[in-house]
């Protein structure tokens, strides 16, 4: 009697691991087949992904398909998943042995993908600065001294002194041009890393040093504003502004990048989050480099030409303009709406 009352709970134990086996199997399956999906259209899709989007599916894919083989082996999932493993990796190796033109791929597409999956940040950025520039115009206008708080004495007597002589903007003409083309670039390239680098705390940090500039911006305008010298001085310091304001604004939104992402880490682990982050706000970042490397040169060689005609001034600052508002607005959002399109 004992040995079959043995057997009866031998095999009502065996009964309950294989039900939860399997249950367990159909969790893991339900939780991840939508991903998987995505991943095999993602296949079909290689050649016009990127790199890092085809190496980020295939390191999901082996995490899943690592999990598989330690809890079920046997599994026709397993299978599968192996399957698509290797798929992923021939088409990942593939696309990097036929992509020469990397470089080229990685400016036209994937800057304006990481920028279509950062307008937020790029929006609050942008919002930052310019009610940071509104309060440094209004606190220019409504207290005499501000001006002198955020620029400093020796600027603004120096800027008296050349309105005086009858050359407001001298200032762009006191050094050679490449010392000046390449001090200004390292140090606009500086203040964006920094910028980003203070995403660490918060965004907080970030947010500080766009209401800075923001604010010096706001005041250094209304200065010339009140010397009714603001058109004239637009059109000479938005000659490079125009570029060197914009990237500052997006290494901003890299900044905000970063601090959000450990911060609100939605469904991510908060590390897992946090190199997402950093890895997008790093992307960001080095797309703002040729913007500043130009916008260095064209202070060092172009802004100290300030009898330069109207139409031809306006015509840079115009064209920079133009470029900002299509590669970080118009592409990301095109390229965003073709993904949509391809995957529906």
């Amino acid at each position: 009697m004992q040995i079959y009352n043995l057997y009866y709970f031998c095999r009502i134990t065996i009964t309950f691991l294989v039900i939860r086996y399997h249950v367990k199997e159909l969790l893991f399956v339900r939780q991840n087949i939508r991903k998987w999906e995505e991943t095999e259209k993602l296949i079909q899709r290689a050649d016009h992904e990127s790199l890092d989007r085809l190496a980020d599916a295939y390191m999901d894919i082996t995490t899943d398909l690592s999990f598989s083989q330690s809890h079920y082996p046997h599994s026709r999932i397993t299978a599968y998943l192996n399957n698509l493993s290797s798929a992923l990796h021939h088409q990942l190796y593939k696309n990097k042995c036929e992509r020469s033109s990397r470089i080229i791929t990685y400016w036209r597409e994937e800057i304006p993908r990481v920028m279509a999956a950062s307008r937020k940040e790029l929006l609050y950025s942008f919002l930052i600065f310019a009610i940071s520039a509104v309060i440094g115009a209004v606190s220019s206008l409504n207290d005499a001294g501000f001006a002198r708080i955020i620029m400093g004495d020796r600027y603004i007597d120096m800027t008296l002194e050349n309105i005086a002589q009858g050359d407001p903007l001298a200032v762009y003409k006191s050094a050679s041009h490449l010392p000046m083309f390449m001090g200004i670039t390292l140090n606009n390239i500086r203040v964006a890393f920094h910028t980003f680098a203070m995403g660490l705390f918060t965004g907080i940090g970030t947010g500080y040093i766009l209401f800075s500039n923001g604010v010096m911006l706001g005041a250094f305008q209304t200065f010339f504003l009140e010397h009714e010298l603001l058109f004239e001085s637009m059109l000479t310091i938005w000659i490079h502004g125009t570029l060197e304001i914009s990237a500052i604004i997006v290494a901003g939104a890299a900044g905000l990048a970063l601090g959000n992402s450990w911060l609100f880490p939605g469904t991510y682990s908060r590390i897992e989050s946090f190199k997402r982050g950093a890895k997008r706000g790093v992307k960001i970042l080095i797309g703002t480099l040729p913007i500043f490397i130009i916008a260095g040169f064209l202070e060092g060689f172009v802004t100290r030409y300030t009898g330069l005609l109207v139409i031809v001034r306006g015509g840079i600052i115009l064209f920079s303009f133009a470029f900002v508002l299509y590669y970080y607005l118009y592409l990301p959002k095109h390229i965003n709406d073709e993904q949509a399109t391809t995957k529906n």
